[in-house]
């Protein structure tokens, strides 16, 4: 296992803390842990697995955890892991089980981990028991004043029935929802008017389709591996999310005659005034960039979009809601829920999510329609002054206080 340390610990710069890769003694695949930086001794970031996964996006992933914290002042700093491994593949779980074995001394000491792309919750939950570690928020839950009812109120939390699912595995995609209403709100514009496109349809894409849908809004498209579900009058997102895999696909006998088949591709290309990138990181680059037709881009999938394919949206008046606001939801909310600012009634959850989130789209999109600031150099700028804070003041930030 190599492990390269960049800078000292509590450091604020651009580098990250570590950058770690494994390599797993049985198939030979790799992992990597990138620890962007820790504030109190924390670094939270969820664990992806897909084919193809690599350091350097990893890294990308770290960096933008330490943009979602510092923006929702969260006590702790931004992390990221990753493996290179198909999780359809029958070895996967093992491979995952290895990997975080491997990360024991970060993962009880320093770092919260949770679902990511390619990881359910439930599945990283259940690796962590099976190496007995309990749950995936362990490092913060040991460090509690009472790590038993800690222990308890995050379970409830997470299982919490909502509609749509369970609290834990929605909230994330409500979170989504929440900043594309908020943009509506915002061009003053009707809910039964507005259209969506939503790329991936796993747990953020499906929840943010499902909440669009319930509040009124018409999701005419929405893409899986097997390609692109289109009907200009608005899809069945119900029915649709009913017929989907533990993979997030949907059963194509299970689609409605009337419900046009497109490539995977053509959903960047709706006709539709949200776009929601909520698949893979890099879906949005210049050789597509000029598809979009939407009038804005909510990135609910981390690192959607390329520097250079925002910066042609953004020359085209396409604003693009970045992910460490967007699809913070599920992060932000993890840690109320430990520090217990949340318990398990969903709806103090959805209210607080709701209130943060249309704030800061609304002060995002305020600047953007007053002076054509980017979103994401005005959340950059505002993740900066946090850091900035720390920086002079390394004492000063909020304590972890787990009750």
């Amino acid at each position: 296992m190599e492990q390269v340390v960049t800078r000292e610990p509590g450091a604020v710069d651009r580098d990250p803390l570590i950058r770690l890769t494994w390599t797993d003694p049985v198939t030979g695949t790799f992992g990597y842990l990138v620890v962007h930086l820790l504030v109190s001794g924390l670094a939270t970031g969820g664990t992806r697995m897909r084919a193809g996964c690599t350091l350097a996006e990893v890294e990308d992933l770290a960096r933008g955890m330490a943009a979602k914290t510092a923006v929702f002042d969260l006590p702790v700093g931004g992390a990221k892991g990753g493996i290179d491994l198909d999780p359809r593949d029958p070895r996967a779980v093992d491979v995952l089980a290895r990997f975080c074995e491997a990360m024991r001394p970060w993962l009880d000491g320093y770092w919260v981990t949770a679902e990511d792309l390619g990881v359910p919750q439930h599945l990283i939950d259940e690796v962590f028991a099976r190496i007995g570690l309990g749950q995936s928020y362990h490092a913060a839950i040991r460090r509690s004043a009472d790590p038993e009812a800690t222990m308890r109120r995050v379970r409830a939390g997470l299982d919490a029935p909502v509609d749509g699912g369970l609290l834990g595995d929605v909230i994330g995609g409500y979170g989504v929802a929440q900043a594309c209403l908020a943009a509506a709100q915002t061009w003053q514009w009707s809910l039964p008017g507005t259209t969506v496109a939503v790329q991936g349809v796993g747990t953020m894409g499906g929840a943010a389709a499902h909440y669009l849908h319930a509040a009124g809004m018409r999701v005419v498209a929405v893409a899986d591996a097997a390609g692109t579900l289109f009907h200009p009058g608005g899809l069945d997102v119900p029915a649709l999310l009913a017929a989907r895999d533990a993979f997030g696909e949907i059963d194509r006998a299970r689609v409605p005659a009337d419900v046009q088949r497109l490539p995977r591709a053509a959903v960047i290309g709706t006709a539709a005034d949200i776009l929601i990138p909520a698949a893979i990181s890099y879906a949005i680059t210049p050789d597509n960039s000029f598809d979009v037709v939407a009038k804005v881009v909510v990135e609910a999938a981390n690192t959607a979009t390329t520097p250079d394919a925002e910066a042609m949206l953004t020359a085209r008046g396409i604003p693009v809601l970045p992910d460490f606001v967007a699809n913070a939801g599920a992060a932000a909310w993890a840690w109320w829920l430990l520090l217990g600012e949340v318990g398990a009634d969903p709806e103090e959850s959805f209210l607080r999510l709701r209130t943060e989130m249309t704030s800061k789209v609304g002060l995002l999109l305020e600047r953007w329609i007053v002076d054509g600031t980017p979103p994401r150099h005005t959340g950059h700028a505002w993740a900066a002054a946090r850091r900035a804070a720390l920086a002079r003041d390394p004492e000063g930030a909020r304590p972890v206080v787990i009750p």
